[in-house]
């Protein structure tokens, strides 16, 4: 009598289920291993040891009984260590999906991937710091640095492109320092005209321009014995900047519209995208002002700089969307994976806070697919890294030829693909510039138009 175990043994059934799922075991009603994808073995140090295993005695939950009832019946996440530490590497967190016939519990899917607390052997233990998270050694730099500087009454300038965080590092040193029982005020300096930003910094009188019906104190005053973070200070018209300076210089402020000077006690944080240096240089900002506003220099890098924090940081900002929102997704599919990994993220993390929100909003059940992530991941990306052509291209085929835009769709560039992979699914897929499961799914459909 043949077995009636569910198998992934069949090579497609294993690269479609890897390629959407990642690292899966497949659970039978027994709650016996009744098959794994390769990576999924690798990552728990059992090979081929694991087909008819009990699951309890395969993951060896630290909670027991407990903690299996807890994963396959209340979808909570477990974190589990390898046996003997002999998988991939690091502490594997573990979620299960139900596979249910109508009222019938047929078993479950039990999805494997990295943990996200403790250390990995590269030391990229993740850090929370007022609102930044990384695990990035430069970023947890940054924030040393900051804690230092917050101790002092210098004047910071933050270097970093939009969607970085240059507030909430302004927010840091004001929390941490001294004058943290002192108001926070923040102004963007590019949103305003010449006219409004000088009335909104530095306040106005009763009368000075038409609309002035009463007197404004301006951003000044209102941060005294505080901390102002001046966003976008490049961008202070040069005919604002002298008076900007005289503040610095004398801590008094004059009111648009004023005679007599108000004394402020404030410590300006002032931030820009713009190199300083260089608008000194062509004459769009005062050098004296540079110098007052850059006595302690803070560059926060880009998302791109730190690509380790991608995925922990799509996953953080999946779950904060789950507490308020009725989906629960429990895996990003290998596919979103790579293009969120690929993506030029110019927005950096503010950008990827969105794509997270877009995905989360139009996706439906528990995987996140590509097909969730916004329209500019699937269109061609001028701003993706190349594909690279394979190390040894076949003897007549120039080794530029899938560096061009490409049509996965048509039959000849698939097969051409699938030879300079020399057969490999995953170069070819690399090489086209989309994912192991659409090549999949191309090949599917095309059938053997691909084979001629």
């Amino acid at each position: 009598m043949s077995s009636s175990r569910p198998s992934l043994s069949t090579p497609l059934v294993r690269s479609a289920l890897e390629a959407v799922a990642g690292d899966v075991l497949l659970v039978d009603e027994r709650l016996r291993v009744a098959d794994a994808t390769p990576q999924a073995r690798v990552r728990l140090g059992l090979g081929d040891l694991l087909p008819g295993r009990s699951l309890a005695e395969v993951l060896r939950l630290p909670e027991g009984q407990g903690g299996l009832d807890a994963l396959l019946s209340h979808g909570r996440s477990l974190e589990i260590t390898p046996r003997g530490g002999s998988g991939a590497g690091g502490a594997i967190r573990v979620r299960a999906l139900a596979l249910d016939e109508g009222a019938k519990r047929l078993g479950w899917l039990v999805l494997l991937s990295p943990g996200v607390t403790g250390a990995s052997p590269e030391g990229d233990a993740e850090e929370s710091f007022h609102g930044m998270w990384t695990r990035d050694a430069g970023m947890k730099r940054l924030f040393r640095i900051v804690e230092k500087v917050a101790r002092t009454e210098s004047s910071v300038l933050v270097r970093g492109e939009s969607g970085t965080g240059k507030e909430l590092v302004a927010n840091a040193l004001h929390v941490i320092s001294a004058r943290r029982k002192g108001p926070f005020r923040a102004i963007n300096c590019a949103a305003l005209p010449a006219s409004l930003l000088e009335s909104e910094l530095f306040g106005h009188v009763r009368g000075a321009f038409t609309g002035a019906v009463r007197d404004s104190p301006g951003h000044f005053r209102l941060a005294d014995g505080g901390t102002l973070f001046l966003d976008e200070v490049g961008d202070i018209p040069l005919e604002l900047q002298g008076k900007l300076l005289r503040v610095l210089e004398t801590r008094t402020v004059i009111p648009v519209g004023g005679r007599a000077s108000v004394p402020v006690n404030v410590r300006i944080v002032a931030a820009t995208h713009r190199a300083l240096r260089r608008e000194v240089e062509e004459g769009r900002f005062r050098a004296d002002l540079m110098y007052r506003l850059r006595v302690v220099p803070l560059f926060l890098p880009s998302l791109r700089e730190r690509r380790g924090d991608i995925l922990p940081l799509a996953r953080r900002f999946l779950e904060e969307l789950e507490r308020r929102g009725s989906r629960h997704v429990e895996r990003i599919s290998p596919g979103a994976q790579h293009l969120l990994e690929r993506h030029g993220w110019p927005g950096n993390v503010r950008e990827l806070r969105n794509v997270m929100e877009y995905a989360f909003v139009i996706g439906e059940g528990p995987l996140l697919h590509e097909a969730d992530l916004p329209p500019e991941f699937s269109a061609p990306r001028a701003s993706a890294e190349p594909c690279a052509p394979s190390a040894s291209p076949r003897p007549g085929r120039p080794a530029s030829a899938l560096l061009r835009p490409v049509d996965d769709h048509d039959p000849a560039t698939l097969r051409a693909a699938l030879e300079e992979a020399g057969g490999n699914h995953t170069q070819a897929a690399r090489l086209l510039g989309i994912s192991r499961v659409t090549l999949w799914r191309r090949l599917r459909a095309l059938g053997d138009k691909v084979a001629r």
